[in-house]
This record gives C-alpha cells, structure tokens and sequence, in this order.
C-alpha cells in the first residue's frame, strides 16, 4: 500500500516530504484510468501522473449504467488553520479502498491565493494526500488560467466597447458592425480577477491618461475562484451549456436598465474559447493509488466552492462509491451543495461526513482563537474535556443541517497527535447519545489503515432510507430565502438589508428570469454568524446583507454578508516564504 506511515508521519516529515516519497509509489496515470474503467481514448494525459477525460465520451457511454453510491463531505465551523475536509477526504476514499471498494474523490483545484498564503494547497496532508502536489499546487492543467483569461477577456471587451462609444460616432460604429450599446458606467457589474490574495487590487481606477487609454472608471479584482466563470466551469452540465451559460454573463446595464451581456459585447465564443478543455475534469490520485477527480475552484465563503458537477456525474458512473467535498462547514459548502449543486445536477447523495476536530471543538468552547504563523495556545496542547464538550454546541448545528437535507450524517473525528482519550470519547460518547454515527478516524498518521472505522460508518450510512430535498422552491421570493437560510441554517434571529441591496434585490426580484435564480450566499466561514469572531453558535444575531450580485451565466443571485471582500488578503507570515526550488534538482519544496 505504498509508504509506511511508521517511516513519515510517526517521525515528523513534512507534506512535501511525504508527496516527494511518494511519488516513487504512484502508479502512472494511464493504470489509474484503466483500473477505473476508461478506455485509452477518453484518457488525455498530461504528463505522467495527471490527465484530462473526455467526459462527453464517457457519459455518452456509460448513459444507462446506474450512478454509485454519492458522499458529501462538509465540517464543523473551522478555525483559521482549517480541519482537514481534504484530507479527511483522501483518507476516507483509501480506508474504503482497503476495504475493497470501488471507490473515487473529487476535490477542487486549490487557488494560488491560499497556496501562497496561509492555508496551503489542500491536498491534504500527512499520509492521507492527492499527488503528485507541485502540479496540483501549480496550475495543473490550467484550468484556473483558463478561468482568469476567459473573465479578463471579458472585461477587456466591455472597456473597450465603452471607450469606443464614448468617443465615436453612431456612423463610426456602424461601419464596424456595432450598435450602441449605451452602457451605464454606474452600473458595470464586472471587474478583473487574479489568482492571488492581492487586498492592494480591491478597489482601482482603470483608463487614467487620455482617450485612447480607455473608459476612465472604478473598478477592481476579485480572486480568479470567485469569478463567475469559475462558477460556471462547476454547475455547467456540457459544452453547449457552458457557451449559453457564458453568453448570459451580465457585464453591465445600459441607461434603459436592461442587461448588457456577453454575447451583447460578442465576446462570449471567445471567453467560451479559452475554456474549452478546462470543462474536461483532471484526474490524479491518492497516495495509497485511489482515483481521485480535481475540478473547479475553492472558496465556498465567496464562491460555489464545489467540485464540478461534470466530475461527479464521471466519477458515479465509474465508481460504486464517490466521495465529493465541499468548501468549509455545513453552513456554507454543505449549504451550496444541498440548495445549488445537487438541484442543477439533478443527484442526491446517500450520506454526509461532518469532519470534527478536537482543536476546533476546543476554540469554540472558548479557547482563544489560533493564528496562522503562530504557536498555539496552551490550551490546544494540554488536555481540557471541559472545553470540548462546551464546543459541542457548534458540532450538532452542523449535523443538525445535514439531518435538515434528509440524509445521514457521518461525523468524523479527524484525529491529531495531541489529542487525548478522554477528549476523543467525549465527542463519541456526545454523538452516540445524539443518535448520530461517529467515528475516529488517524488517516492524517496511517493513511486508508487509519480511516477504516470511518468508511466501514460511511458504508453503512449509505443503506438508510434517503428523504434529500432542497431547503426552499426557487418560487420564493429572494428576501424570503435569505431569511430562511439564516433562520434554519445560520440560526440567525432575522436579517437587515442595506439600501443598496434592498435595491438590487428587488431589481431581480422584478425580473421574471433572475427571479428564479439560485440564492449563492457569501458569508464568513469563521462563524454562524456573518461576525467571523462570534464562535461556538451564536445566539440573538441578525445577518446583515450589505450588497447583492446577479450571476447572469451561472443563474445565482449573491447575497454579501457584512465586510466579506472577493478578494482576500496576503497575511504577514505567508507561505510562499517558505517556498523554494532546488536548482540542483529542479523540485520544489516547501508546499503544504
């Protein structure tokens, strides 16, 4: 089974150490392809190690072969070091794997944002990771500069057409084939996006110098993940759909009011251009040699924050069990999946795993909160159940939003080093009470050996009678939604509007297609509440919406809680630090 965890984990190694060794047990791309039932000319390898699939191809042929078992994992409220839903992710797949299942992942491709920053890759870690990691790490295939050049593209286009408007003649553009658009220059729904966490790009002034220079105006970037390309890339069901899907991006509105899109600007086959194999999922594996899909982009606090819709539809023809993650806690990832995901594929999941850990159970019982860069409190090393069972509260909201779904959770008790007995069976002896399946789960030291009570739950999980249905009918007007995701799901006692998205939301409620959009929160994923310092689960608090999105292409409307930006910011101790190259060797070390 590849490495011995007794020779890595045991003894200290870093991740990239570990990916390095591991490297020498991977099987090449074309064996993982084969092992999973595809065949030579649906495998589009990249290399050794990595390789597109035709999934038109695939879905073409197994059409009438029933899906596999479909697995959702989400977490508790994590702290800012994260609780290892991808790597949770990886070990659960190689302990069913070593049970002799046939079983596949699907992660999201990581940003270059928190790669360079502070939360890492997220290919997991320890002995329970997706390799190799350098590609994974950066860039892979290019799905993410695919993304970025489609939504610039577009952005270039609408600059342009408004600087040659404002400076031609109707004549003028007519002899070009242009008709006037009238753009609003108040109302350009679009900027630029980069894939790093660039706070100095948040808010910009674009056409500075003289006529030729462009449209003079206010702008800004997001990060590449939150574009709605991204978004696009992750619910599109074809090619067909991703072309329609981009020509509806709203760019702007003209003076009148009325929408200016991308196929307005014909722009929309180009952008579509660029993203035409990034629609083909990339397919890698774990350590232990399990298929594991990488596609679409993270952040489910600003973004969708789920792998795609085409790698999961691959991988349940493939496969009798796949397991599919999504961003951050219940409240959010779990949240998108349920109410926008699994409603635009049309699958139901079987189960949900709820990853825990011992350290975030601890700092929502009131330790202080741990920092990035920074030694941890004293409290996360020393034994305190008294601590534990106060975070409690924050683990069966979260299992209560699973149950709410219709579906069983699992909780996973994702295990550190410093964990204690009787802190472990403090959480078990909680969930055993509560009625909930709970397993303790050492993938991160032992790999698929440590995670085999976790799958042996998942397994299980996967028989009980399924009532999945959506929190809300997307007949219900937007406000109405926004209130019962922050009731039920939030436990928020009411929301209050800004007059900007009071406005735009009866903007969209007014139009007959936007109305029946799908509701895309974006929302802190430190806490409950929209207050990323309010742990635990907060109690009297109102959301605040303070602006509203409309995602033409994607069919979401964006609620945006509180100071949440699109873009993030680089902290003070970032990784990329620590990240370097051996010129002797050419490999990079330092990535986590």
């Amino acid at each position: 089974m590849g490495l011995n965890w007794q020779d890595y984990t045991a003894k200290g190694a870093k991740d990239y150490e570990i990916a390095e060794a591991g490297l020498g047990c991977l099987r090449r791309i074309g064996e993982v392809a084969s092992g999973l039932g595809l065949l030579d000319d649906e495998v589009l390898p990249q290399g050794h190690y990595v390789a597109k699939i035709d999934h038109a191809q695939v879905l073409e042929r197994l059409k009438d072969r029933p899906d596999g078992k479909y697995v959702d994992v989400t977490a508790i409220t994590p702290t800012p070091l994260g609780e290892g839903k991808s790597t949770t992710t990886m070990g659960l797949v190689q302990g069913m794997g070593r049970r002799g299942l046939n079983v596949s992942a699907a992660i999201r491709q990581p940003s270059g944002g928190p790669t360079m920053n502070i939360k890492g890759s997220a290919a997991g870690g320890g002995m329970s990771q997706c390799l190799p990691l350098t590609p994974f790490s950066l860039g892979l295939t290019g799905d993410i500069n695919a993304v970025m050049n489609a939504h610039n593209l577009g952005m270039v286009a609408l600059n342009a057409r408004m600087q040659h408007e404002n400076n031609s003649s109707d004549s003028f553009l007519s002899s070009r084939g242009l008709k006037r658009l009238n753009i609003d220059p108040s109302r350009v729904e679009f900027g630029f996006v980069m894939d790093f966490a660039a706070q100095c790009l948040r808010n910009i002034i674009i056409g500075i110098g003289g006529k030729m220079d462009g449209y003079l105006t206010q702008s800004r970037f997001g990060i590449a993940v939150s574009s709605e390309v991204m978004a696009i890339l992750a619910v599109a069901s074809d090619l067909a759909d991703l072309r329609k899907r981009i020509g509806q991006i709203i760019m702007a509105y003209n003076w009148s009011g009325r929408p200016v899109t991308a196929d307005d600007l014909e722009v929309a086959g180009a952008m579509t251009a660029w993203m035409t194999e990034a629609l083909k999922p990339n397919l890698m594996q774990t350590l232990e040699g399990q298929p594991c899909f990488v596609h679409a982009g993270p952040f489910a606090n600003i973004a969708i924050g789920q792998s795609s819709i085409v790698a999961d539809r691959v991988a349940l023809k493939l496969s009798d069990y796949h397991v599919t993650e999504s961003g951050f806690a219940a409240d959010i990832g779990f949240e998108k999946f349920w109410n926008l995901k699994c409603r635009y594929s049309g699958l139901v999941p079987n189960a949900a795993v709820v990853v825990a850990t011992i350290r975030a159970l601890k700092c929502h019982g009131g330790a202080p909160v741990p920092k990035p860069g920074n030694p941890l409190p004293e409290e996360y090393s020393k034994p305190d159940v008294g601590l534990v069972e106060k975070g409690l509260e924050n683990l069966f909201h979260h299992v209560g939003i699973v149950k709410r779904s219709g579906i069983s959770p699992v909780v996973c008790i994702n295990s550190f080093v410093t964990d204690t007995k009787e802190e472990i069976e403090c959480v078990r002896r909680a969930c055993e009470a509560a009625g909930a399946r709970v397993a303790v789960s050492d993938h991160w030291l032992r790999g698929g050996e440590g995670a085999l009570e976790l799958a042996d739950c998942v397994k299980e999980a996967c028989e009980d009678k399924n009532d999945f249905r959506p929190l809300y009918d997307l007949s219900m007007p937007f406000k109405e939604r926004i209130e019962l995701v922050a009731r039920d799901v939030y436990g928020a006692d009411g929301v209050d509007y800004s007059p900007l998205a009071e406005r735009k939301l009866s903007l969209y409620q007014a139009s007959e297609k936007t109305s029946r959009f799908g509701l895309c929160m974006v929302k802190t994923h430190l806490s409950l509440s929209g207050d990323p310092n309010l742990k635990g689960v907060p109690k009297g608090f109102r959301l605040f919406v303070r602006d509203a999105l409309v995602y033409g292409g994607a069919e979401f409307v964006v609620p945006v809680v509180g100071s949440i930006s699109l873009m993030p910011g680089t902290a003070s101790n970032p990784a990329y630090r620590r990240i370097d190259v051996d010129a002797a060797t050419g490999k990079i070390r330092g990535l986590f």
